[in-house]
């Protein structure tokens, strides 16, 4: 059996899991998701989970991206240093069945700062090898734990994570300021009002104690808009320090949240380009594919 044949893309998660048949056109034909992350699977029952998977799209070669190759997963996948292409993933790829079921290793870098990332990988390469991102530039994945990836040559060259997203969520669910975070985000006046003060080199920390200063006052405003486009704003403005005016970033993710980053950078006088998330990762297991 040839992964040119026809093969199961899973990108596997903490909490959750997405898995698609595609055929040997490399059109998918059919798609599992649900709610049952690497977290929620027993020890000793990956096997038994691929099998659901199996169950439900067929007897195909499955090849995995995502958590299921943490330490925490079914297997742990090393990590691959960058610069990484999808050529440095393939050689890496940690087999459950040579041939059959394998993990994608994740990339690391160690200077100037360490990082790490599982399942961004494949979607970065995958932007550029289906021609919806350039070969060199700057890609934004949002989510709780935001990527940025500085592509060059096609390969992932550095890139950094912000708890954007997670920070956000704390002080919504856990803070002093979770009764004034309760509405939903918007890019409304006062998201902009936060990405603007962020831009402007705000003090983070007293800004966001300022929404509760407001509220006691009786002069609040949106106040959950305001504090993501100051946290979203916070994370664009770091990202840009050292990047070229007026560069088109590429976007991939859910696209409510990538909207919120595209207004961002509009305010930061760049391009935010929203690119399809499944899309991007299925264009990258495909290009790895191609390459066992």
């Amino acid at each position: 059996m040839s992964w040119r044949d026809g093969y199961i893309a899973v990108d596997w998660g903490s909490t959750n899991r997405r898995a698609y048949s595609v055929n040997a056109e490399g059109r998918v034909v059919a798609k599992l998701e649900d709610a049952k992350g690497v977290l929620s699977v027993e020890p000793g029952g990956f096997d038994r989970a691929a099998d659901e998977i199996r169950a439900a799209l067929g007897d195909h070669a499955m090849l995995i991206s995502g958590m299921a190759g943490s330490n925490r997963g079914w297997r742990e996948a090393p990590y691959v240093g960058c610069p990484a292409d999808a050529e440095a993933l393939a050689r890496a790829i940690c087999w459950i069945k040579v041939g059959r079921v394998g993990i994608v290793p994740g990339v690391c870098q160690r200077d100037p700062i360490a990082d790490v990332m599982r399942g961004e990988e494949v979607q970065a390469l995958g932007a550029v090898a289906a021609g919806l991102a350039p070969p060199d530039g700057l890609i934004c994945l949002p989510g709780t734990h935001a990527k940025w990836i500085a592509m060059r040559g096609g390969r992932i060259d550095t890139f950094r994570t912000r708890m954007t997203g997670e920070l956000f969520a704390v002080l919504r669910d856990h803070s002093i300021l979770s009764a004034q975070l309760e509405s939903a985000v918007a890019a409304d006046d006062a998201f902009a009002a936060g990405v603007a003060d962020a831009l402007g080199g705000a003090d983070l920390l007293a800004s966001l104690f300022g929404i509760r200063a407001r509220h006691l006052l009786g002069a609040g405003r949106s106040d959950a808009s305001y504090a993501s486009g100051l946290l979203i704003g916070s994370d664009v403005r770091a990202a840009i320090a050292d990047r070229a005016p007026g560069e088109t970033v590429a976007l991939v993710g859910a696209p409510a949240l990538c909207a919120l980053y595209a207004a961002a950078l509009g305010h930061a006088d760049r391009v935010g380009e929203v690119i399809d998330g499944d899309a991007a990762f299925l264009a990258g297991i495909r290009r790895i594919t191609e390459l066992l």
